[in-house]
């Protein structure tokens, strides 16, 4: 069984065992398929009605897409516990002889190139899922505004994760242009995605027209 296809109770019971897998990566996955959702049920939310009717086709296109993100978000889950599980399988290798050294230090490299790149590929979803959110931010039924605030809260903490994963692993790559390809890659997807989750935040924030210390965006 896929682990998106396990109760929320037992997914939580699987990430709170002693296995070091399903762990970061895999929460990651599952945050950024929540935010998604959301702001699938946004835009939902958003269409058929007269009030709403002028953003009816931006909302239209942002479920469409966001429902097609929300299914890879779903896949990386699954896919970052099986690039966990074949990097350890790497480290698990005979090293007896020089030979199989060499052949067990090159699995490793192998391994680790595959557990960077998947985070990477889940932070690319969560920024395009970010620009689809953040494109009905005024633009959209009212009445769930802190849903779509949430969506972007959700996609923001989904991003950072996958980030912490890749920078973990980079810093064992020995291949050191691609480690440093990655992270301009990486740092490149945060400079656009995390401004526009705390923009979200801020407005959805003061759109509630609550005011006062606590009602402020967190620095």
């Amino acid at each position: 069984m896929n682990l998106w296809e396990l109760p929320v109770s037992a997914f939580t019971d699987e990430v709170a065992s002693d296995s070091p897998a399903p762990g970061g990566g895999a929460v990651a996955g599952l945050q950024a398929a929540v935010g998604a959702a959301l702001g699938v049920m946004v835009a939902q939310l958003t269409q058929g009605r007269k009030k709403y009717e002028a953003f009816a086709e931006n909302a239209a296109e942002a479920e469409k897409k966001l429902n097609s993100l929300r299914g890879r978000m779903l896949a990386a889950m699954e896919q970052d516990c099986q690039a966990f599980r074949e990097v350890s399988a790497a480290f698990a290798l005979p090293r007896e002889t020089e030979e199989e050294k060499a052949r067990r230090s090159e699995a490793i490299q192998e391994k680790l190139r595959v557990c960077t790149q998947t985070p990477l590929n889940l932070m690319a979803l969560c920024d395009e899922a970010m620009a689809a959110v953040t494109s009905m931010l005024g633009r959209c039924n009212s009445t769930c505004s802190s849903d779509l605030g949430m969506a972007a809260l959700s996609l923001k903490a989904a991003l950072q994760g996958a980030w912490l994963n890749v920078c973990i692993n980079i810093t064992s790559l020995k291949d050191r242009a691609f480690a440093e390809e990655c992270r301009k890659k990486g740092e490149a997807l945060m400079a656009r995605a995390l401004p526009a989750a705390d923009r979200c935040f801020s407005e959805v924030l003061k759109s509630t027209g609550v005011s006062g210390p606590l009602a402020t965006e967190h620095p």
